[in-house]
């Protein structure tokens, strides 16, 4: 599916500020350019800029600071009181060595056969992905990801087979929204193979969607073993 040209150049700037965002040719904490280089790059005025600016910073893509210039806005990494985990540094932070297994990856389109609650449009190209995390050669975690290449195009040319999908989007995309969904589960034939549990074993199921303003960018099922994981959080009123 293709987006229709920008009928302005106002949309021409976002088009191409956002492109190179979202593509991580920027970054969070890449400073963007001055108005002044931009108004020259595109021989408009600065009023022009200015408002591409306005709209991108409410879109939550990037941060202005007064004096110090605009940058590339770090994703924030709290929705509600959960945190969004990354594995990797999770494996870490239990003393363990952190390993990853791709099971599978194929690009594709979306359809009516996906979860409804992943906000993906039909039709629109998907990168499928399953992987294995690991903690000291034990599975620790099933992830199966479906990541938007409407909205991350740089995706589709990312080693998942050695960066793990959730930490390369945490470093490179910017979102703006997510939502968590939580719960116990018994696992099935096939995940009690894919954690070495016999089926029926207990996991906790996390699901996840984070988009970007109205366009989802990842929509992720992880299932962790339940003898080995557990989420908390501290909060404040």
């Amino acid at each position: 599916m293709t987006r229709p040209a920008p009928a302005t150049l106002k949309e021409r700037i976002r088009g191409d500020l956002e492109a190179r965002i979202l593509s991580g040719a920027w970054p969070p904490g890449h400073r963007i350019p001055f108005e002044s280089e931009l108004t020259a790059q595109y021989g408009c005025s600065r009023m022009t800029v200015n408002k591409v600016l306005a709209g991108l910073a409410e879109a939550g893509l990037i941060e202005r600071r007064r004096r110090a210039g605009t940058f590339v806005a770090q994703p924030a990494l709290q929705s509600a009181v959960l945190q969004i985990p990354d594995i990797p540094t999770e494996v870490g932070a239990r003393g363990e060595r952190y390993g990853l297994e791709l099971l599978h990856r194929r690009t594709r389109a979306a359809g009516p056969h996906d979860p409804a609650a992943s906000g993906l449009v039909p039709g629109q190209p998907v990168l499928e992905l399953t992987c294995r995390h690991l903690a000291n050669g034990r599975p620790f975690a099933l992830e199966e990801r479906l990541i938007s290449l409407v909205t991350v195009p740089a995706a589709a040319q990312a080693d998942f087979s050695t960066d793990p999908p959730g930490t390369w989007l945490l470093r490179h995309v910017p979102w703006t929204q997510a939502q968590h969904r939580i719960t116990a589960i018994n696992a099935s034939a096939r995940v009690a193979r894919a954690l070495e549990l016999p089926a029926g074993g207990a996991c906790l199921a996390v699901e996840r969607r984070t988009w970007r303003g109205e366009e989802t960018l990842t929509y992720v099922q992880q299932t962790f073993r339940g003898d080995l994981y557990s989420l908390g959080a501290r909060f404040a009123p």
